[in-house]
């Protein structure tokens, strides 16, 4: 039987709900490829007009504490940094500049949401610099480099051309898959690749569109 090897992996270091997916990535079989795809939350939101749950008053105190939940349910370690949403361009163009490899992505996922640190503080920013041997001037030499600031934009069109609209996503093959908790989901297709060609998956598949917001 025909079994997918590798899952394309969106992510913003913004999102709790991608550090969680970051530490939980080694659980799909080590056959499958993983390939990392920084891309820029905010440019998702605004393609699909929508806005993150750290900017719906109601849903702020909600996520943290589910983000909180999970990740004792899941014995992750959690550090929220001091203020969400914030501004993670810096650690983006890092993550390309450097190499969209899992190591790097685990390493700043992990400055910001277990040791909750922010990139805006100078100190501890130089600190994770040091962990790439890189001054704070090389490492701002590099994150204002034009080709990885196009890279970002170019990861993030592409990403909305293939249907991602949420941070975590993944592409399996050519399905899309959302969400720290849609990675059971995925393990299931990955075991059966025929998952979709159920008749339930064909009738949800087929609901259509009814009332439209205006």
């Amino acid at each position: 039987m025909h079994s997918p090897k590798k899952i394309v992996w969106y992510y913003d270091f913004i999102s709790p709900y991608a550090y969680l997916a970051s530490q939980a990535l080694d659980r799909f079989p080590s056959t499958v490829e993983i390939e990392c795809r920084p891309i820029l939350f905010a440019g998702i939101l605004k393609q699909w007009d929508t806005r993150g749950p750290g900017e719906i008053a109601p849903m702020r105190k909600f996520t943290y504490r589910q983000i909180a939940w999970l990740a004792e349910k899941h014995a992750i370690p959690l550090n929220f940094p001091p203020i969400h949403p914030f501004n993670p361009l810096k650690l983006l163009r890092l993550n390309i500049a450097l190499g969209e490899r899992l190591d790097i992505a685990d390493r700043l996922f992990r400055f910001v949401w277990a040791e909750g640190n922010s990139s805006d503080d100078p100190v501890a920013w130089a600190a994770l610099v040091s962990d790439f041997g890189l001054t704070v001037e090389q490492a701002e030499k590099l994150i204002g480099d034009q080709a990885v600031k196009a890279r970002l934009i170019s990861e993030t069109d592409a990403a909305i051309a293939k249907g991602i609209f949420g941070v975590p996503g993944f592409i399996v093959e050519d399905e899309v898959f959302w969400g720290f908790d849609s990675m059971p989901f995925i393990m299931d297709y990955l075991e059966e690749p025929k998952l979709f060609t159920q008749p339930t998956m064909h009738q949800a598949d087929g609901v259509g569109e009814g009332i439209k917001r205006k």
